[in-house]
């Protein structure tokens, strides 16, 4: 099986004169006489595996262009926000499934899935093909619906002044089958302007995608009914807990595996578990089991040993990542939750770059840009055989994340804890803002006293009608 797939999807090379696309006769959509489709499967470097398909036609001239994703699902869904204030912003290359939805809530508008087709395009090019498409047949419009013509027009208009940057807006991906992505411009730094999550699919997306259909709902509320029930915490962490869930590779039926543990001069996390029966796919995850801590956490480690590589690391999803030797910055969300050592972390790291660069960048990209790209990655590589001292620091908000100490508990000299404040956007972006979790009885007052003076204005309203009629 993997040969097969290594000969479908072969390896895009401008020096691969074998490579050819598999020519199909098809109808045209426009005038319905016979046409040629190009199927071509590639495997992107660093990437994933897509489907590229053309199609045009000779007798009327349409052309059609479209891209598939050639890899499975992911496991989770994948949500893009993009604040678009620069012209580098505009520039930015995006790529979406056709599962995909985009939402810009400064023009109300929403592209729904499955409206356009799989495609590699940039941000200026989302706002250019809604642009072309209202502004097809205007001229008509004005002569048979000069009113709707008028309104179509101050829309373009709206458009328009997005696109020249005469005020900032908001680009929203939203692609339940997790391939998607938006370029970040300094693959070295922290996003500023985009910010990833990763979600669990609701019922609808997964019936979408095929992954669900109207038993599972009933066969979910018949799991809930036969779930355990355990008088503490304490006893829960005695037990491994199963959960029925479908593989994100074959998507046949398996489960996830539970435990809650305690890490020593830590917390309680969770290790979660899925080995599939049916195709071998082996996933696993630790996630914190604990509460938003009142302060973040600062952890800085000095990395001058073997010992300090072996390090274990418990990383949140919220849990940023920067190494100032080397003037690298990664986000939170941008590696995802995982229990590993620091060795693995900056492995992880690497990869990420060294697969983003080399898609994004590709052959056209400038000599000099390849060489600074691989010259920080051979910086990276000098960290990590510990041939250049570095302090790798650890920053996540939530106060979550873990860093093993090798002197545990005297006071480690290469590893540095330091709490503090949050600031507003902090909270903000993990909801603390939002939460109330006391005076529970004030929302109730405020409610009787807001229904209260509904009553008395409808009261009002109906003495003055009836003063009206009997005058």
């Amino acid at each position: 099986m993997a040969a097969d797939s290594q000969d479908i999807y072969r390896n895009l090379s401008a020096d691969d004169y074998e490579a050819a696309p598999i020519v199909v006769e098809s109808v045209c959509a426009n005038c319905e006489e016979n046409g040629e489709t190009r199927i071509m499967c590639t495997s992107i470097p660093y990437y994933k595996a897509v489907i590229l398909m053309s199609f045009e036609c000779p007798h009327c001239g349409y052309k059609n262009n479209e891209i598939q994703s050639g890899e499975a699902v992911q496991e989770h869904g994948t949500l893009i926000v993009l604040r678009v204030q620069k012209p580098e912003d505009l520039r930015r290359q995006l790529v979406k499934s056709e599962y995909a939805s985009i939402e810009i809530p400064e023009l109300e508008l929403e592209i729904p899935h499955k409206s356009q087709p799989g495609e590699v395009t940039t941000v200026e090019g989302v706002l250019e093909r809604v642009h072309r498409g209202l502004s097809q047949d205007q001229e008509k419009r004005r002569l048979l619906d000069a009113e709707g013509a008028a309104q179509i027009d101050a829309y373009l208009d709206r458009i328009q002044k997005c696109w020249d940057l005469k005020e900032n807006w908001t680009l929203r991906l939203r692609d339940p089958t997790g391939n998607c992505y938006i370029q970040n411009p300094d693959v070295r730094h922290v996003d500023p302007r985009c910010i990833i999550s990763h979600y669990h699919r609701s019922l609808n997306e997964k019936k979408l995608l095929a992954l669900a259909d109207d038993n599972d709902e009933e066969e979910g509320a018949a799991e809930e009914e036969r779930a355990p029930e355990f008088k503490s915490y304490e006893d829960a962490k005695q037990e491994v807990l199963h959960f029925a869930t479908d593989c994100p590779n074959c998507h046949g039926p398996t489960e996830v595996k539970m435990k809650p543990t305690d890490i020593p001069f830590f917390q309680t996390v969770i290790i979660m578990s899925l080995a599939c029966d049916r195709c071998g796919y082996k996933s696993n995850e630790v996630k914190s089991g604990g509460a938003i801590r009142d302060q973040g956490c600062r952890l800085s480690v000095k990395l001058e040993k073997d010992l300090d590589l072996a390090r274990d690391v418990l990383k949140t999803d919220t849990c940023a990542l920067s190494i100032p030797e080397i003037d690298l910055e990664v986000g939170g969300n941008a590696l995802c939750g995982r229990f590993t050592t620091i060795e693995g972390l900056l492995t992880a790291t690497k990869e990420q770059l060294d697969a983003q660069s080399s898609f994004f960048m590709g052959d056209s990209a400038e000599s000099e840009e390849k060489s600074a790209v691989m010259t920080f990655l051979e910086k990276l590589d000098d960290i990590i055989a510990l041939r250049l001292p570095a302090t790798i620091i650890l920053d996540d908000p939530t106060g979550c994340s873990y860093v093993q100490s090798l002197t545990a508990p005297m006071d480690d000299p290469r590893l540095t804890k330091e709490f503090y404040t949050r600031t507003y956007e902090q909270n903000d972006d993990l909801g603390i803002n939002d939460m109330k979790v006391e005076n529970y009885g004030e929302l109730d007052v405020l409610k009787e006293d807001e229904e209260e003076e509904e009553e008395d204005e409808k009261k009002k309203e109906e003495q003055e009608g009836k003063e009206a009629k009997a005058e």
